[in-house]
């Protein structure tokens, strides 16, 4: 079992910024990718950001620049600080990781979603 606890989301002005985190636990081996998704109100989950346990990052067009993600693999922790935020930000955002886990069988696990909500 691997569980992905996320927390950060709330209400914040155009303009502002938050910081999410997303922290997995469980029978965990290793975990190769990890990342965000969001899904907004009568639209599909699209990607945020994924961070690979190399370091290599991938960003959608829509948050380059404005979005920062990194990892602590120690913690098995993987972060996303979102600046210069915009009303079309607003979603829900999923953290999402690649897991091995120590059965050695891979998972693609997710949490539950936290809401971030961008007032103009």
């Amino acid at each position: 079992q691997v569980r992905l606890v996320e927390s950060g989301g709330g209400l914040v002005q155009a303009g502002g910024s938050l910081r999410l985190s997303c922290a997995a636990s469980g029978s965990i081996s290793s975990i190769n990718r990890m990342g965000w998704y969001r899904q907004a109100p009568g639209k599909e989950r699209e990607l945020v950001a994924t961070a690979t346990s190399g370091g290599s990052t991938n960003y959608a067009d829509s948050v380059k620049g404005r979005f920062t993600i990194s990892r602590d693999n120690a913690k098995n922790t993987v972060y996303l600080q979102m600046n210069s935020l915009k009303p079309e930000d607003t979603a829900v955002y999923y953290c999402n990781a690649y897991v091995l886990t120590t059965a050695s069988s891979a998972l693609d696990a997710w949490g539950q979603g936290t809401l971030v909500t961008v007032s103009s």
